[in-house]
């Protein structure tokens, strides 16, 4: 493919990848997975159409896009959204780009008036309408002033779960018919790993015990390791099993209760925060796993469950928003605020084996219908119907 097709006869795309990142911060987070999986994927399935992505990094590079680089959009999150509100449009008008994908919840708000193309905004959840209390105040105003006015006036919207498309029509009033759901994908490299060396590798380089059970996110409020934490900790008065505790992920915000609560449950030997988790290791991590435990109390999609799933670990997830469409009867769910519900789940998974392995194998089958290609494929559907062609 080439490097970027510049046929001025093919409608043009431009998509925000501003939060596109490998650095330690929470923006390599799924939102970042999902722009990678978008650039990875849309030239390939659909070439009839010109891509243009805005970047942070002047070095990234994707087989056809042409990268857009600004400096004046780098080094803070404000730079990066007075870029995006006023300097991004005119650079979208000088581009004479038939469509703007906002893929992180906002768009241009005036802005728009420059730009003069449609917009269609990729919405990931609604967790600072349903829960703004675990936000900061600056995140919480910049999403909930912004994200209601772009997707007002998106000409299509696409949703990462039913459970968020619900969200968008009954907290915003937003036509149902203006929503599609479009699931992320699984990269291809999350497979099982059968080289225990590797695995050994990985525990030496981290320092990590021989036996855990992991969560991977960014550790905010909304993820619940506080409660996670004091499952554990009643997991061990019971039972006292030798899997010692991996909370693996970028700090946030608000993060503060979770060390706190290690402090005062008294499991400063057993749990471990090893920090941020490159994309190129993930496969590695959650092979090492026992199982993945995700308590979160709201996702808009929740891709570490899916991605140990095709790894071959098994995963206990909450039974909340759109955690049920992503595991389907593939893993056990348990209510975020149930501490003995989590730990008798945890514990039954290390220690009937006869579970964990139908666990692990109805999940290793749930993980295979979901791919970038079927993401980007949906995605540039979308795209075709907002530009008519």
């Amino acid at each position: 493919m080439p490097a970027y097709p510049d046929d001025p006869a093919l409608p043009l795309v431009a998509l925000n990848a501003h939060l596109l990142s490998d650095d330690a911060s929470y923006r390599a987070a799924g939102v970042s997975r999902f722009i990678h999986g978008l650039l990875a994927n849309l030239p390939l399935v659909d070439p009839t159409l010109r891509y243009a992505a805005f970047v942070e990094h002047e070095g990234l590079r994707y087989p056809g896009w042409r990268t857009e680089f600004s400096r004046w959009a780098a080094g803070s999150p404000c730079r990066r959204i007075v870029w995006e509100q006023l300097g991004q449009p005119w650079r979208i008008r000088q581009l004479r780009a038939a469509l703007l994908h906002a893929p992180v919840n906002v768009g241009p708000a005036l802005g728009r008036l420059v730009a003069q193309c449609p917009t269609v905004v990729t919405v990931h959840d609604l967790s600072f309408v349903r829960y703004p209390e675990l936000f900061t105040r600056a995140r919480r105003l910049y999403q909930q002033h912004l994200t209601p006015y772009t997707v007002r006036h998106a000409a299509a919207i696409t949703a990462d779960s039913q459970a968020t498309k619900n969200d968008l029509v009954n907290l915003y009033g937003v036509d149902a018919n203006k929503v599609r759901v479009v699931y992320p994908g699984v990269d291809a490299g999350l497979v099982p790993i059968a080289d225990e060396s590797r695995l050994a590798a990985l525990r030496h380089r981290h320092r990590l015990p021989e036996h855990f059970v992991l969560f991977l996110g960014t550790i905010e409020p909304r993820k619940n390791l506080v409660t996670l934490l004091e499952a554990y900790a009643l997991l061990q008065r019971r039972a006292g099993l030798p899997h010692h505790l991996v909370i693996a992920g970028g700090k946030g915000w608000h993060y503060e209760q979770v060390f706190a609560a290690v402090e005062r449950l008294g499991l400063s030997e057993q749990v471990h925060f090893p920090g941020y988790v490159s994309a190129g290791e993930l496969p590695l991590w959650y092979n090492a796993a026992a199982v993945l435990a995700y308590p979160s109390l709201y996702e808009g999609f929740g891709l570490p469950p899916l991605e140990a799933m095709a790894c071959g670990t098994p995963v206990v997830v909450s039974n909340v928003s759109s955690l049920p469409e992503v595991v389907g009867s593939a893993a056990p769910m348990v209510d975020p605020h149930d501490v003995a519900g989590w730990a008798d789940t945890i514990a039954r998974l290390l220690t009937d084996q006869n579970f964990a392995d139908t666990v692990r194998a109805d999940g290793l089958r749930r993980a295979q219908a979901f791919t970038w290609e079927r993401t980007a494929r949906q995605v540039s559907q979308v795209y075709h119907e907002v530009l008519g062609v």
